[in-house]
């Protein structure tokens, strides 16, 4: 079977309550309703994918080679980025339907050991038109082992014409966790993000420094045709962040000037 024969497909109807809820998450007023058109990346607060607990694996994803996912045989995952393209607005109190397929799957040996990358390709639709094409890249590693070389971190830009600084704390976490039903225990249980993954405290969530991303990128730039995004080192819960732009080139800077995301964003006037 090729990677693009499966399809996994599943309906919702977009609550604008869980909208306007994420809002506030976020720090911003809640002004979503029925009929309202939701910020970018906004679908992700649906199409859920509930597991039983026994469907799970330790980290508190579904267990990989049940679905769409292989089992490549490296237990830990990241979301290592994506691609979005807009094509009509998603709007809240309207029913939705996302069409899911592997793009790839390729096992490869980096500076780290073993790697495994899942590629992927989202399609929401609404009324019989496609709203968002999402591309989904995620990487699979090895437990973190004491002899492994450090990571090579790269070094985040320092010529950002606009930039807003964003903070993150537990509550957050939970809180994005929660609302787009993300099991993924690195953002919430510090004993196993610390002890079994190796990472200095809870993770913030990949996608929730793309979120701040694109809200910042639509504040600046207007509505957005496309946005695609590059996570490369994690930041820590307890840890504020520099949001940054150039032109259509955006990044989340770290502590000590390390750089945790790259980003461009396109806007519809192009």
């Amino acid at each position: 079977m090729k990677d693009q024969d499966q399809i996994e497909t599943q309906a919702d109807v977009v609550d604008p309550a869980r909208a306007a809820a994420l809002q506030v998450a976020l720090g911003r007023e809640p002004t979503i309703e029925a009929g309202s058109v939701l910020p970018p990346f906004f679908h992700q607060l649906y199409f859920w994918s509930p597991h039983v607990p026994s469907d799970l694996g330790r980290d508190g994803h579904p267990r990989v080679g049940q679905g769409l996912i292989p089992d490549m045989g490296l237990p830990r995952r990241m979301w290592a980025g994506g691609r979005l393209q807009f094509h009509q607005p998603f709007v809240a109190g309207v029913a939705a339907e996302r069409r899911t397929v592997r793009e790839s799957a390729v096992a490869k040996t980096g500076r780290s050991g073993p790697l495994a990358f899942v590629t992927l390709r989202h399609e929401i639709w609404q009324k019989g038109a496609l709203s968002v094409t999402e591309w989904q890249d995620l990487v699979y590693r090895e437990d973190p082992s004491s002899n492994a070389p450090a990571p090579k971190v790269p070094t985040a830009r320092t010529d950002e014409l606009d930039h807003r600084s964003v903070e993150f704390d537990t509550t957050l976490l939970f809180r994005y966790s929660a609302l787009t039903f993300n099991g993924h225990r690195i953002h919430y249980d510090l004993d196993y993000a610390r002890d079994v993954e190796g990472y200095a405290g809870l993770v913030v969530h990949g996608p929730l420094l793309a979120q701040f991303l694109m809200l910042f990128a639509t504040d600046l730039l207007g509505p957005l045709a496309e946005f695609k995004f590059r996570a490369s080192s994690p930041l820590m819960h307890f840890e504020t962040a520099t949001l940054c732009r150039n032109g259509q080139e955006f990044w989340v800077r770290g502590p000590g000037g390390r750089q945790c995301m790259s980003a461009k964003a396109i806007p519809q006037s192009e």
